[in-house]
């Protein structure tokens, strides 16, 4: 049974809120607490020597910051997954550590169950938002909205994408799709071309894809594109 679940590591500054956290996570069937970190290059340290599954983050701390490490974890780690647990949740915070390739967001508002939800998602390589985070990002995304013929044009993002892709990930599958470039894509969705290149080798290593066609294939025969 030990083998089956998930590894969590907790990083807060607050060795209250992290402990705490960690005895939270631990009484939940099916994940294992597998280390606590007081700061962002404790937890990439922690990473490195216990390989967690998913790294439950904590944006605002001394020295390197929640949105630096889940940066550099998702970068060298790629198989890792970042759910944030802050208590900001302004549009900078929730921007900076999307683009920096956290998965999931919550507000210390969360209880019990959602923290646990939003593990098990992330495991699974689903994306959990806060109601209040969602709101954010949806009035975020409307004004900066391309036109309504583009938004017309692609088919809604199921709520289970195939091969357990996430909606980043589909995003970026669809601009391969339309003959974007690396840097095209990091403009459009305003994160770093790093950033970009690990969603790529997401998108391949979920789908088999060995390049961008086979890529591209795939988004066709999964709906996830508008025949021309």
């Amino acid at each position: 049974m030990a083998d089956e679940s998930i590894r969590v590591l907790v990083v807060d500054d607050q060795a209250a809120v992290r402990e705490g956290l960690a005895t939270l996570l631990d009484l939940t069937p099916g994940i294992e607490v597998v280390g606590t970190a007081r700061d962002g290059a404790h937890a990439v340290q922690l990473v490195a020597e216990q390989q967690p599954a998913v790294v439950l983050m904590d944006l605002h701390m001394p020295g390197m910051d929640g949105i630096q490490a889940t940066e550099q974890i998702t970068r060298e780690y790629p198989g890792v997954r970042v759910v944030v647990l802050t208590t900001y949740a302004d549009d900078a915070s929730i921007q900076g550590a999307l683009r920096a390739g956290a998965l999931g967001y919550l507000t210390k508002d969360a209880d019990r169950t959602q923290i646990a939800r939003a593990v098990q998602a992330a495991a699974g390589g689903q994306s959990v938002l806060d109601e209040a985070v969602q709101r954010r990002l949806i009035a975020a995304i409307g004004s900066t909205a391309t036109s309504p013929e583009a938004a017309a044009a692609a088919p809604p993002i199921p709520a289970a994408p195939p091969a357990g892709l996430t909606a980043r990930e589909v995003d970026v599958l669809r601009l391969i799709a339309a003959g974007r470039s690396n840097p095209e894509i990091a403009k459009e969705l305003f994160v770093s071309e790093a950033t970009v290149k690990t969603h790529i080798n997401h998108v391949f290593a979920k789908t088999g894809a060995r390049d961008r066609a086979q890529a591209v294939r795939f988004a066709y025969e999964h709906g996830l594109v508008a025949d021309s």
